[in-house]
């Protein structure tokens, strides 16, 4: 796979006012452990990068991932913590859907959502309703 280039300012070099979108499918931390996950995911938030994540972190994850942002909180100049959430479809409740989304889910796992993640100083606010997420962004 082909790596593309980031689009760089006159210096060559990504801006700190620069707004930076990483797209990470699923697979590229499904093999890893929780602490694995969070490791991976943490190095992008705190380059300033907002993570859309193909799926979803499982509960627990979700929590140690937050539990760790805000010990990073006054312990790193300029992180105010992390904004998360996930939008997923499991809307429909029929018997058929929830049983072909139990087998999927078994083989491939939880692929059927987004999550976004990013960092608070840059994501002002996150809303959500079943069907659609709203990403609102501090100018910098």
């Amino acid at each position: 796979m082909a790596k593309k280039s980031v689009k760089k300012n006159r210096n060559g070099k990504i801006g700190k006012k620069d707004l930076l979108i990483h797209f990470m499918p699923y697979s590229e931390i499904a093999r890893e452990d929780t602490i694995g996950k969070i490791k991976k995911i943490m190095g992008i938030i705190l380059k300033n990068r907002i993570i859309i994540l193909q799926g979803k972190l499982k509960s627990d994850e979700e929590a140690r991932l937050i539990e760790n942002s805000m010990t990073l909180i006054g312990n790193i100049p300029g992180f105010q913590g992390i904004e998360i959430a996930t939008l997923s479809g499991e809307n429909d409740n029929g018997i058929f859907r929830r049983i072909r989304q139990g087998v999927a889910r078994i083989l491939v796992g939880e692929q059927d959502a987004i999550t976004i993640i990013g960092p608070a100083s840059v994501v002002k606010e996150i809303t959500r309703d079943p069907r659609k997420m709203e990403l609102m962004l501090s100018r910098r």
